[in-house]
């Protein structure tokens, strides 16, 4: 165990104690918030980055400590085990080595080395392999035997070749040396595979496609596995043949005689028949898992932006989720998000009932005191908004527009069923939109972060990883916007640290049996909620008008004597301490320094104190897309638009434009500097401004630039991609509004884009 600690505190750049602490704490229950946050003087301070690394990386070097174990165990069970072996076997700091280690004594399949070995060839082998002088066609000769299948010259050096292949094949610095060869001058060869052109079309770009495996960016290396996988195109992993084989001959062919030249060919084969699909299926392992760990690092920081999306808060909301034939479905809740009243409406073709569904909209606005009305942006989701525009409601009314992507997971899901049994699918997903902008965070928990849409080829990378770095995140997020005991869902409750699925239904059921929480320690009277549990989550849950005001901060419970110690000293009250700066800097905090309790911790309670429960997330601004722009048959070249970024992948950003079809800025359009990842410029649910480089009907694809001045508006290399999960609009997912007011749309005055390609053309005549 030491020696593990030695190598995270080496690789992460922390100390052996704290590596060493924050292991204890994890072993003991601890969660990565609980730990980052309330244990800061037991770890040094490290943050749920570090705490999550070094939780990573104990796991994956206690699964090689395992497998270690079992391999030192099969070895002395074999009587194979010696000092040296040993040695070498504990030294061993990666399962690749590890198992280079194992790979001569693993129990394997008959093989072609093992029939030479039982027709008596190895004494042959062992001899060539020496490469001395010697009549080799005399000694070769004496191992032919009919009775043991050795018919001629030939089948027994063939025999000893076979041999000596899966020696080479077996030996622990010719595969180091390979694997290293492999990931430096490795490469990704693909090619389409007669007849499937058409079928692949989408993969046209790895139809003839070389490239260096060390690299390839994550989608490239996925987009390719899947084009494998659907059989679209052959793929081979593989670094030039005789750069392979001119290594292995270095460091085994050691004489230029006839025994050498068996040597020779022995290397050739063992490199074809054996170490290459070995070495090939390891660096594609390898690489898949590189692929993934950038692709699931995407995805998890897509999705914590917009976890973390500015709320709207607590308003009384009308939500629509608008459609053309089969209407528009209202529900009007309180600020609470409790459904209070839903209906149907017909304003557009091939009803149009404007004047009907205007008088709805207006009788219900009145009724239920509404402030905000949230519309869905999919189907006739800006004919909606433009009809409410249109209705002349008082200007304290927000309209607003709601990414709907993945409500209808939502409307379906068991969740929705429990939460409204008695209302159909349409309702749900319109209560959905609703919530979602008075509290993205708390209605996107419901839904699988897969559902969501904001990653990259999320159904293609390992999906353990992927759940738990998405789990991650959005307890992540959860705990750091914290959450309201007497209110929450057991979805969100079930994220909050300490609990799980289970103990969060029992909160429920105990709020809904006995009313709500007074105080934060009537937990404890929750069925199966211990002692531990109420540790690890009591800090994270808050409880409005409490009676002790602490309740409602995040100051942990175990803290609260401290703070108590403040305000006698200071002769005042905890209240007086929550609400008068002026008392708060008379805190002298090396007075209140334990044992237990630091500095750190004392200076995040003195912070809490000045906004106790502060939400961490931006204020709500509006925003809106631009007017009489909503449709792709709309844009023309060199507009400039307000958007939204719905997604951001390692070749660029997808951007709403309100044109149901996400425009894509490509890396290479996003700066006049040179950037690695898009993520270096733009973030999920951010609003930038953009230029239309490219309109593509057809296709349904918009090339965007947010350079000031675009050198080009066609798509750069690479640049114009579908999503690969479900292509368009709909794959990304963002809740963001937009108000009542105007967006300007700006086009270039002097020359257009149009016009100045027309006169490239005409210079190139």
């Amino acid at each position: 165990m030491e020696k593990n600690f030695v190598i995270i505190a080496s690789e992460l750049n922390i100390t052996y104690q704290q590596v060493e602490a924050t292991t204890q704490l994890l072993d003991e229950g601890g969660t990565v918030p609980f730990i980052s946050r309330y244990r800061k003087e037991v770890t040094g301070s490290l943050d749920e980055v570090q705490v999550a690394a070094v939780r990573d990386r104990i796991e994956q070097l206690r699964e090689l400590d395992k497998r270690r174990e079992a391999i030192l165990a099969s070895m002395t069970e074999m009587g194979k085990l010696t000092p040296e072996l040993e040695t070498k076997i504990q030294a061993a700091e990666t399962m690749a080595v590890l198992e280079d280690i194992y790979l001569p004594f693993k129990p394997k399949r008959r093989t072609r080395a093992t029939i030479a070995r039982e027709k008596g060839l190895e004494p042959l082998a062992d001899k060539l392999f020496l490469q001395e002088k010697f009549d080799l066609d005399a000694f070769a000769a004496t191992f032919i035997n009919d009775e043991k299948g050795v018919k001629n010259l030939e089948e027994a050096l063939a025999g000893a070749r076979d041999i000596i292949a899966e020696k080479i094949n077996e030996d622990q610095t010719a595969r180091g040396a390979m694997r290293n060869l492999f990931e430096k001058q490795g490469k990704f060869k693909a090619k389409v595979i007669a007849g499937k052109e058409t079928e692949g079309a989408k993969y046209k770009d790895y139809f003839e496609w070389n490239e260096e495996i060390a690299k390839a960016p994550s989608h490239r290396v996925l987009a390719m596995r899947r084009a494998e996988k659907e059989m679209i195109i052959s793929l081979e992993s593989l670094p030039e043949e005789e750069d392979a084989i001119a290594m292995l001959e270095n460091l085994f062919v050691k004489a230029n005689n006839k025994a050498g030249e068996q040597v020779k060919m022995a290397v050739k084969d063992g490199y074809k028949r054996l170490l290459a699909p070995s070495m090939e299926t390891e660096i594609r392992m390898t690489s898949k898992r590189k692929a993934d760990e950038e692709a699931v690092r995407v995805f998890a920081d897509n999705l914590r932006q917009l976890l973390m999306a500015a709320p709207l808060g607590e308003k009384n909301v009308l939500a629509i989720d608008p459609g053309f034939r089969s209407g528009c479905k209202i529900t009007c809740l309180d600020k609470q998000g409790k459904l209070l009243h839903n209906e149907n409406m017909y304003p557009h073709e091939p009803q149009r009932e404007v004047a009907k569904s205007a008088s709805i909209i207006k009788k219900l606005c009145e009724k239920f005191e509404i402030e905000a009305i949230a519309i869905g942006n999919g189907t006739a989701g800006r004919e909606t908004e433009t009809f409410i525009n249109s209705l002349g409601l008082p200007k304290t009314i927000m309209v607003v527009m709601v990414n709907e992507s993945g409500a209808s997971v939502y409307s379906a899901s068991e969740v929705a069923r429990n939460e409204f049994a008695d209302y159909d699918l349409t309702v749900r997903g319109s209560v959905s939109i609703g919530r979602r902008l008075t509290d993205p965070l708390a209605e996107l928990v419901k839904i699988d972060p897969k559902a969501i849409g904001v990653g990259q080829y999320q159904h293609d990378v390992d999906q353990s990883l992927l759940k738990t770095s998405l789990d991650d995140t959005v307890m992540s997020c959860v705990n750091a916007v914290g959450v309201e005991l007497n209110t929450a869902s057991k979805e969100l409750l079930m994220y909050v640290s300490g609990l799980g699925e289970s103990l969060a239904k029992n909160i429920v059921e105990y709020r809904n049996k006995n009313g709500a929480f007074k105080t934060r320690n009537e937990l404890k009277k929750v069925a199966r909620l211990g002692e531990k549990a109420f540790e690890q989550a009591a800090g994270f849950l808050r409880i409005r008008y409490a009676e002790n005001p602490l309740d409602s901060s995040a100051v942990h419970p175990e803290t609260y004597a401290i703070v108590e110690k403040m305000a006698k000293d200071l002769k005042c009250t905890v209240k007086d301490l929550m609400t008068n700066d002026e008392l708060r800097k008379q805190i002298d905090l090396k007075k209140y320094v334990s044992e237990k309790v630091g500095l750190p911790t004392l200076q995040d309670i003195v912070k809490e104190l000045a906004k106790p429960g502060r939400d961490p997330r931006e204020k709500f601004e509006a925003f809106s897309f631009a007017e009489g722009i909503n449709s792709m048959e709309d844009l023309k070249l060199g507009m400039k638009l307000a958007g939204i970024v719905t997604n951001v992948t390692d070749f660029g950003a997808f951007v709403d434009i309100g044109v149901h079809q996400d425009g894509l800025v490509h890396l290479s359009q996003m700066a006049d500097r040179y950037i690695k990842h898009p993520s270096e410029v733009v973030k999920v649910a951010q609003k930038i401004q953009v230029t239309v480089t490219e309109v593509d009907i057809p296709r349904k694809r918009i090339a965007l630039s947010m350079k000031e001045n675009p050198t080009s508006p066609l798509t750069p290399k690479g640049g114009i991609q579908k999503s690969q999960e479900n292509g368009g609009r709909n794959s990304p997912t963002k809740s963001y509004s937009t108000s009542n007011s105007n967006a300007k749309v700006e086009v270039e005055k002097e020359e257009t884009m149009e016009e100045k390609l027309k006169k490239l053309k005409g210079m190139f005549k």
